[in-house]
């Protein structure tokens, strides 16, 4: 294993987050294709959709990667190697016991659901166990919630803006420098999957 993949930890990694905008379906479906099947960590997705119509990203994306995709119901408990989505119109967060809730509270950056909450609130159930993500997108979701993490002690890994379709949401988050990995897309899948491995037996 490359050792630029792994870091010196105590603890292992318990919780993938990531958050997309606009270019957001091309780059997760991306993602989640080349990411495998035995991922030990749930993942938490933040993408902007249209709040008036209902969304057929999970089933988009199901048909592109062997992982379990669903959006998000609230008050479930996450489980290793499935993705849940933050469904249109609602703030995707962790509880401090690690259940998963939906909330319909104000607009933050003009936006709901919300990178900067997810990200918060997952710096605040997993610490440095967590790792999040920052895909395409305009705007700088996720640039509050990316200091967050990294305060924590979690990884921040963000796209390239290089090969980000929109780049405001990844120049936003390193312009923090809070970020501990900027990689072009072609790499995240294989960097998150030597990441969540540190530290397993």
């Amino acid at each position: 294993m490359d050792e630029a993949w792994s870091p010196p930890r105590e603890r292992p990694y318990e919780v993938l987050a990531v958050a997309s905008s606009a270019g957001g379906v091309a780059a997760l479906s991306y993602l989640f294709s080349h990411l495998s099947e035995g991922l030990p960590v749930p993942v938490l997705v933040v993408q902007h959709l249209d709040p008036r119509h209902e969304t057929l990203l999970a089933q988009v994306l199901s048909r592109r990667t062997t992982l379990r995709v669903t959006l998000a119901a609230g008050q479930e408990m996450p489980e290793p190697g499935v993705v849940y989505i933050a469904p249109p119109d609602h703030h995707l967060l962790v509880g401090d016991d690690g259940r998963l809730a939906l909330s319909s509270s104000e607009l933050v950056h003009f936006v709901r659901p919300s990178a900067d909450l997810l990200f918060e609130s997952v710096a605040g159930a997993y610490g440095d166990r967590a790792i999040v993500c920052v895909l395409t997108g305009s705007g700088s979701d996720g640039a509050m919630g990316v200091t967050a993490v990294h305060s924590r002690g979690g990884t921040v890994v963000v796209e390239d803006p290089a090969t980000a379709r929109f780049t405001g949401m990844p120049n936003a988050a390193i312009a923090t420098g809070d970020v501990d990995f900027v990689l072009p897309l072609t790499e995240i899948p294989d960097a998150l999957g030597h990441l969540v491995a540190a530290r397993r037996d």
